[in-house]
């Protein structure tokens, strides 16, 4: 009777992995990282850590602007920064993907597998990933752009559990 019960046991927890498993691929989650960090050109390069909720850094959806010359329109509901905005070593991150390269890490301009949930969904192999240095930080730290195929781009300063949307060209 003891070994049909942990069987059953077994089975339930079994299904219930998998279900949470299932939610998680299929983005069936919370959306979590929509709001904006605090990030600016003066920060010195310090790692950007969320600021509090205001106008510019609402939770609430940013409308996507139309496309510009350097850049592509937000497919997403995440709030933008302007590129000019963001720190130093993210804009000279953003000017090496523009160039193809070379990039300075073994692991940048690989797939990005949107594990998180966070980004639009699109197929595997989709998005890329290239890391912002960090000064002061012995490894890649957790500073990052993920682009995508047609040209959007994101960045998170906390390794992917926020994002935000990158305007180019302004």
């Amino acid at each position: 009777m003891k070994v049909q019960r942990l069987v059953a046991l077994l089975a339930l927890l079994a299904l219930l992995a998998a279900l949470v498993v299932l939610a998680v691929w299929t983005g069936g989650g919370p959306q979590t990282g929509t709001a904006r960090p605090n990030v600016t050109a003066s920060d010195g390069g310090a790692a950007a850590a969320p600021g509090p909720p205001g106008p510019a850094a609402s939770r609430s959806p940013a409308p996507g602007p139309a496309p510009g010359p350097a850049g592509a329109a937000n497919p997403s509901r995440l709030t933008e920064v302007k590129a000019s905005e963001l720190p130093a070593e993210a804009r000279e991150t953003l000017a090496l993907i523009a160039t193809g390269g070379p990039y300075p890490y073994s692991r940048d301009d690989v797939s990005f597998g949107n594990f998180e949930g966070i980004l639009p969904r699109k197929s595997p192999g989709y998005y890329k990933k290239y890391t912002v240095r960090t000064p002061g930080e012995s490894d890649r730290g957790a500073r990052r752009i993920v682009a995508g195929k047609t040209g959007e781009k994101y960045y998170t300063a906390d390794h992917y559990n926020s994002f935000i949307f990158i305007i180019e060209g302004k």
